[in-house]
């Protein structure tokens, strides 16, 4: 039976007839799928993507792209069994394929939710606003923009679907259509997963492309607008990063590359403490999870010397009872290697690593996978390594058997632990098991300077946590070093990757108009119709009303005070107050924001739904009694969420800029509030 050609998606059609190179299943050594022999035409394919796929997406805004994603991610979840039926043959349980199929659909609506702090447009205004000469009529702030260029991912082997979806969603949300490479031994399960989306009719056209195979002369191409990210060895990310074209171009380049990750089990932690099991079924889960091919995983356990025999024999015992085999058995807990190549090349690190170390457990301890035609499978036993000289074992520190592999490092005191960890030069991810606040108030602020992302573990966390290895779409997924020295993922600084920040200069009424936000100094429209009154869809930025004014009375304090309960000093006790640096009472400041909320509101019904937070308040000048305020309210940005209330009527998102004066013209408050508004019906 011949294997299905796979095919690369190319300028919105389906390439590939010919057979290339053969993929075969990690779990059984079948054919799974082949690749194809025909040759891309890489500039047609970023031609595409500038001239078809960039406009598509931004004729929408962040918000509508945002609604695509959501979208999208309901749709994979939906069809999420097509695609746990390919990743069978990867080698992964389906626990495994959870991480990446269902962790891929979660990024997405990550992504989706993330869209909340975006505007409606495509301009974000990143303030704050500088003003830059002395009459307020010349300003600078920074804005954010799509680069109107070309995303190109080169992908690992380990997550085919979640490794693709993790930079997708931060690029489309950014308006960049994106070229995907996948890497070939596990491409078959990112092309399931492309058609998919292609199948959703809610990709715009030119926003995605495919590459099976090899990416030829593509890097060659890109411009100063593109960008590159890459997933995979620190060997392969080194060449990348140095290639002349990207080099000429100043193109961003981003990597996420394998690290010596570091567990580290602190000397408070007894045996006989909840956190040393935590410690051995942390390691034990990141040597057996996705058959530990992950460049997130466990590789040095640093433990205690006094400790180690116990630690030792507690992972000997718990991964003894790890069941490897054909992911489709059910007692099955470990899968695969993604490939016989991959087998090749752990055994040989492992064999590196063994140069200095003693096994603890490894083949030799009954290693027997179960299922029908293993034998032809990438299997590979969980292997625990011990170097007692950690210091003098160079390799452990240099080399990565990226399969179920992790070595015992002991150590004599915190110092040496900690020299130990900085010896991965870099890395993603470590952990710190600890019952002591001030031992990880120690060792967090040392050992962050050379790691992306840390894990403190205890009791108390336990029950909640995500674990070691897991990246997070609203955290950095990245690290300095031998980790690439990129950032993925991470919320909103994810998106801004793909976008372009550029300091803008000019009067306050140009600085308005260029982010489509209001800005303190700008013109304003004045109107006999209150803001408060007007639908969503006829309200414009700039829209203000200036109040009228309020003297504010003893009376007014002292009612407030008995309100609130508020008895400070400075606004009842006339001796202490003369005393401050003030010079004499004054009125609380949240009776100015009451007061100032009565001047502008608009009592009756209407448009103006609820007023759901504040932003940047301040209190920049005291108000004494005899003081008189003045507000002036002004629309200042927009955001059509696309909500819907309880009656079926649209809503949208109003933010409003307050700022209240006192009687010399002099800003005594100034915050913004968050109102729903709803549309017309």
């Amino acid at each position: 039976m011949n294997a299905p050609v796979l095919q690369s998606l190319i300028a919105g059609r389906w390439l590939g007839t010919q057979p290339a190179q053969t993929l075969a299943s990690a779990v059984n050594g079948r054919p799974v799928a082949a690749t194809h022999a025909e040759a891309i035409d890489f500039g047609e394919a970023l031609d595409h993507a500038r001239r078809v796929g960039l406009p598509a997406l931004l004729a929408l805004d962040f918000q509508q792209r945002a609604e695509r994603l959501k979208a999208l991610a309901k749709y994979l979840v939906e069809h999420k069994e097509r695609l746990y039926a390919v990743s069978a043959h990867t080698g992964a349980t389906r626990s495994d394929g959870w991480i990446d199929i269902e962790g891929g659909s979660g990024t997405l609506f990550a992504y989706a939710g993330f869209a909340a702090e975006l505007p409606s447009g495509n301009v974000v205004h990143e303030g704050p606003v500088l003003p830059l000469g002395k009459q307020g009529r010349f300003a600078g702030t920074h804005l954010l923009v799509p680069r109107r260029g070309v995303a190109v991912h080169i992908n690992a082997f380990n997550f085919p679907v979640w490794g693709l979806l993790e930079k997708f969603a931060p690029g489309f949300l950014a308006g960049m259509p994106t070229i995907a490479k996948p890497a070939t031994a596990t491409s078959y399960l990112t092309e399931a997963c492309v058609r998919l989306m292609l199948e959703s009719g809610l990709l715009p056209e030119g926003s995605l492309q495919l590459v099976i195979g090899g990416t030829g002369d593509l890097l060659d191409r890109l411009q100063e607008t593109d960008v590159v990210t890459f997933t995979g060895s620190a060997d392969t990310a080194a060449r990348l990063r140095t290639h002349p074209n990207l080099v000429a171009r100043s193109v961003p380049f981003n990597a996420e590359a394998d690290s010596l990750n570091c567990a580290i089990l602190a000397p408070d932690v007894t045996p006989d403490d909840e956190e040393f099991e935590l410690f051995v079924k942390e390691v034990a889960r990141e040597m057996t999870v996705k058959a530990g091919q992950k460049c997130t995983a466990i590789r040095r356990a640093i433990v205690p010397r006094r400790h180690l025999d116990a630690v030792a024999a507690k992972l000997r015992a718990r991964l003894a009872k790890t069941v490897v085999g054909d992911p489709a058995l059910e007692a099955v807990r470990m899968g695969a290697l993604a490939s016989r190549a991959q087998q090749r090349d752990v055994a040989e690190k492992v064999a590196a690593l063994s140069a200095g170390s003693e096994c603890v457990f490894g083949e030799r301890d009954g290693f027997a996978p179960q299922g029908e035609g293993v034998a032809e499978g990438a299997f590979f036993a969980p292997t625990l390594l011990l170097a007692r000289d950690p210091q003098g074992h160079a390799a452990v520190h240099e080399v990565e058997a990226f399969g179920p592999v992790s070595t015992l490092l002991p150590y004599d005191d915190l110092d040496e632990a900690l020299a130990l960890a900085a010896r991965g030069r870099g890395s993603l991810v470590g952990t710190l098991v600890t019952r002591d606040p001030a031992v990880a108030a120690r060792v967090v602020p040392e050992v962050a300077a050379l790691h992306g992302r840390l894990l403190v573990l205890d009791r108390e966390a336990a029950p909640e946590s995500t674990g070691h290895g897991s990246p997070l779409p609203g955290l950095k997924h990245g690290g300095p070093g031998r980790a690439g020295g990129g950032e993925e993922l991470g919320g909103l600084r994810a998106v801004t990757h793909y976008l372009q920040r550029t300091a803008v200069q000019g009067s306050p009424s140009m600085l308005a108009a260029i982010t489509g936000e209001h800005v303190r100094g700008a013109r304003v429209r004045d109107s006999d119709v209150h803001p408060f009154r007007r639908h969503f869809e006829d309200l414009q930025v700039g829209d203000s009303l200036l109040t009228h004014r309020r003297t504010v009375t003893e009376a007014d304090i002292v009612a407030f005070g008995g309100i609130s309960g508020d008895y400070f000093y400075m606004h009842f006790d006339e001796i202490a107050a003369a005393a401050s640096p003030f010079g004499k009472r004054i009125a609380h400041g949240y009776f100015v924001l009451s007061a100032a909320a009565g001047l502008f509101v608009s009592p009756a019904p209407g448009p103006v739904l609820a007023n759901y937070g504040l932003d940047t308040l301040r209190f920049v000048k005291p108000v004494g009694i005899g003081d008189t305020i003045q507000a002036r309210l002004t629309c200042k940005r927009k955001t059509d969420r696309r909500k819907v209330g309880p009656d079926g009527v649209g809503q949208g998102v109003v933010a409003w800029d307050v700022q209240v004066t006192n009687q010399h013209g002099e800003v005594v408050a100034s915050y913004d509030i968050l109102t729903l508004v709803a549309k017309k019906a």
